[in-house]
């Protein structure tokens, strides 16, 4: 007889979080204390949980990246995943639009001990993205999601094929599906997702997520061969 699945609840899924997180995360301590230091500053609580940033640590291994470009450092702790799984030699450039946002990365980054792998650029990534040289690696887009389609764009770009790319926070509480739903937020998502499936430049797919920070998701794509198509223009602001 089939056992019945059991409907994910809201405390179901977070003790399964806290237990992998237990279990295959740990604790760190200089993590820890990057979180803090994001709260006691008044940064939103909105990095990502502990068993995603280290799949993205995970991933940095897997595809052996030596240069990765992270849009979106906020207080820095999934930057510190990053750069812990760099090889020597290897750096993270992250591009930071709030200067409050960057001095407190920075701190936590060079506490961490990993401070001489990461360089923070301070200012909007569409005025930053066109500075930089690639090619990167892996890139992960985790910043406003008005502008996805362009740091999309733009993380093909700057990276080569092979390039992996990682979008955070692409299922908005299953908002993306709700035809109600028109939010600014929701709209940038969709159309990042749209260009991932119809530009030729890139493999993808995306996946929902229960953890800590509740019902969201991320995609992850390849950089292909193909030809680059037409830039996207920015969200006006």
């Amino acid at each position: 007889m089939s056992e019945t699945t059991p409907v994910p609840t809201p405390e179901g899924w977070r003790a399964v979080d806290a237990y992998l997180t237990d279990l295959l995360v740990g604790h760190d301590e200089a993590l820890a204390h990057a979180v803090r230091d994001q709260r006691s500053a008044g940064l939103p609580p909105i990095e990502v949980a502990p068993v995603s940033a280290k799949l993205l640590h995970l991933l940095v291994r897997i595809a052996g990246a030596r240069r990765i470009l992270e849009i979106g450092t906020l207080g820095g702790y999934s930057t510190i995943w990053l750069a812990r799984a760099l090889p020597a030699g290897g750096r993270v450039t992250t591009c930071e639009a709030e200067p409050r946002n960057a001095a407190v990365a920075r701190r936590s980054i060079d506490r961490a001990g990993v401070g001489d792998r990461v360089e923070i650029r301070q200012g909007r990534a569409a005025d930053v993205l066109p500075t930089l040289e690639g090619p990167y690696d892996l890139v992960f887009i985790d910043a406003d999601k008005e502008s996805n389609a362009l740091y999309l764009d733009w993380a093909a770009r700057l990276g080569r094929p092979g390039t992996v790319i990682v979008v955070d926070n692409v299922v908005r509480a299953g908002r993306i599906v709700d035809p109600t739903a028109t939010g600014s937020q929701v709209e940038g998502v969709r159309r990042g997702l749209e260009l991932l499936a119809a530009d030729p430049r890139f493999d993808a797919t995306a996946l929902q997520t229960l953890d800590a920070k509740g019902w969201d998701g991320f995609a992850i794509a390849v950089v292909t061969d193909a030809d680059t198509v037409a830039v996207p223009e920015a969200p006006l602001h």
